[in-house]
């Protein structure tokens, strides 16, 4: 019997002056493991006068997981973070009880032909730490597990896998894995999983069970513990997973709770732009998007 439990196809979104594929959230599936949503951004050809500008917005009971493959983003948040992310290095930003941020193409780049490509991802936070204060931590590339076995690369993004630790600090049993192929390849890989388990196919492509799978499509397994998959020449997949939470995650808008109450009173208090619940972000201060009418009528 067939080990993928579902497949979920990539469809676009608008995040304001940019398309990405929406992965998660999906109807049939909310969550897989503590993700609760995946964007991925691009491949993308931007032109000298094209930019990535998402300014000030807010962020609750989550933490967000910003990874490049290619590009440039210039995060600033309320904390008083302000540095470029560039592709290999991870920025995580834990939300808690409130923070802002914006993403934005950095000066020097914003005159030029550019790219971008990678992935936005949200992890939902154990419900002890939904109320927590806000922090953020940026790992270099150099800083992430990277190893071989064969003409298989590996890299551990974040969490725990394969009897490894990424130095970004997670907040639950979660892993985050790259994995790379030269030639074709038999991945073995079930014994190093746990809880539950997606993968993304980047580049080339994956056979599971008899069936060949290519890109823009999130696969979701029945079974870690049966994860076996068939790689093509220089493919390149994604496995995001882990274990889920005992209580449902709501999502509304940019907000994530267990506690709808919390999301109601973000709502409010991003609406009335109220500085204490979310503070002005220094040195990008001078616009935010607000909050669509839709959600703040929405219980």
């Amino acid at each position: 019997m067939s080990n993928i439990g579902l497949i979920i196809e990539e469809k676009s979104a608008d995040i304001g002056n940019f398309l990405v594929g929406r992965l998660l959230p999906f109807r049939e599936k909310r969550a897989v493991g503590p993700f609760v949503f995946i964007d991925h951004m691009g491949p993308a050809e931007l032109k000298d006068y094209q930019n990535l500008d998402v300014p000030a917005h807010p962020h609750i009971g989550l933490s967000t997981l910003t990874y490049l493959l290619e590009g440039s983003i210039f995060h600033r948040d309320s904390i008083g973070s302000a540095l470029e992310i560039k592709p290999g290095a991870v920025n995580w930003m834990t939300a808690g009880k409130g923070v802002v941020h914006s993403e934005r193409t950095p000066e020097y780049l914003r005159t030029t032909d550019k790219k971008l490509h990678g992935f936005q991802i949200w992890v939902g936070l154990p419900k002890h730490l939904e109320q927590t204060e806000p922090t953020f931590h940026h790992i270099e590339a150099s800083q992430l597990p990277v190893w071989e076995e064969g003409e298989v690369q590996f890299k551990l993004i974040a969490g725990e896998a394969f009897g490894k630790k990424s130095p970004v600090p997670v907040h639950s049993k979660l892993f985050f894995i790259e994995i790379k192929t030269k030639t074709a390849q038999k991945i073995s890989i079930g014994q190093d999983l746990y809880g539950e388990a997606a993968m993304y196919v980047l580049d080339g492509t994956v056979n599971a069970d008899g069936n060949t799978y290519g890109s823009k499509q999130l696969l979701i397994a029945k079974n870690t513990k049966l994860c076996e998959f068939e790689m093509s020449e220089n493919a390149t997949v994604y496995l995001f997973g882990g274990e889920p939470f005992d209580e449902e995650r709501f999502i509304f808008w940019n907000f994530v709770n267990s506690d709808k109450e919390l999301i109601d009173k973000a709502k409010v208090d991003w609406n009335d732009q109220n500085y204490e619940a979310f503070p002005l972000i220094p040195g990008d201060d001078k616009e935010y998007v607000p909050l669509p009418k839709a959600v703040l009528n929405r219980k």
